[in-house]
């Protein structure tokens, strides 16, 4: 995958995030999730496009670990979205759940190997 591929699918899962969250219900636990996972699913894209540009390998590797952490939390409130009811569009969360598993896995790969790299 190429750094435009993977920026571009950054991008797709923070604009179906924000579209997953014109289905919460309305209440203090939607709205309060639904500020927090729209930061947090749309950081990653916005942090990612800083670690291309980091001054040093030391800066990359902790520009990728932010977006890292963001897509964790992002995950985790996923799964409080679910397991709360607080959506109406199951195959939706379901998408978002897996989409976010996978691209934590290749932030996790691209982060060990670029600590492994000299």
């Amino acid at each position: 995958m190429t750094k435009q591929e993977l920026e571009n699918r950054l991008i797709d899962f923070a604009a179906s995030i924000i579209l997953l969250t014109i289905t919460f219900e309305k209440n203090y636990a939607g709205n309060h999730l639904l500020g927090q996972i729209t930061r947090s699913s749309t950081s990653p894209a916005l942090n990612y496009g800083e670690a291309q540009s980091a001054e040093s390998k030391k800066d990359f590797i902790h520009k990728m670990g932010i977006c890292l952490k963001e897509l964790r939390e992002t995950f985790v409130c996923l799964k409080i979205i679910e397991k709360a009811n607080l959506s109406t569009d199951h195959e939706r969360l379901t998408r978002a759940k897996t989409e976010a598993n996978q691209l934590i896995s290749i932030f996790v790969s691209s982060i060990k190997t670029s600590k492994n790299n000299p």
